[in-house]
């Protein structure tokens, strides 16, 4: 996880085009400029922070079940829940699956676990064509560097 570049999940553990799922990981880092003001003698994750992760683990997943074709950005969030704490240098587990793909939004169902549940919510992200040709290379690299498209490439050879 690279907090101040919001570079949230690390790796992608399973990835399922036929049950529209994906599990990923993040390690939040030992240290980080945001666990100086947040807070002091006691640092946690921003709540904002841990939906950031279950959105971008539900853009992810979109970004397999299109083949890495189509943008997707965050739009919203409902029904968010959060549990416990989360404080540096923990492995979190990330879930998503997708509820509702259509009209150019997807919704998806996204969940952090690390012994047990820490948070969920329905997130809603829009998608669309790449809007730059730089965001588009650095996304394909990402999902490169985190085992994403080693993990489409599986799920296609699993689907045939």
């Amino acid at each position: 996880m690279r907090l101040e570049y919001f570079q949230m999940i690390d790796s992608v553990v399973a990835f399922d085009a036929a049950a529209g799922t994906i599990h990923a990981k993040a390690n939040v880092p030992e240290a980080s400029p945001v666990f100086e003001g947040h807070f002091p003698g006691y640092p946690i994750m921003p709540g904002v922070l841990l939906i950031e992760t279950m959105a971008q683990a539900s853009g992810f997943l979109i970004l397999g079940m299109n083949g890495l074709t189509r943008m997707p950005f965050f739009m919203g969030v409902q029904k968010a829940k959060f549990r416990k704490f989360v404080g540096p240098g923990t492995v979190l587990d990330v879930h998503a699956r997708i509820e509702h793909d259509g009209s150019g939004f997807t919704v998806t169902k996204a969940r952090i676990e690390h012994d047990g549940p820490v948070c969920d919510a329905e997130l809603t992200l829009r998608i669309m064509d790449f809007p730059a040709e730089e965001l588009r290379t650095s996304l394909l690299e990402r999902a490169a560097t985190m085992g994403l498209s080693r993990a489409i490439a599986t799920s296609a050879g699993e689907a045939t």
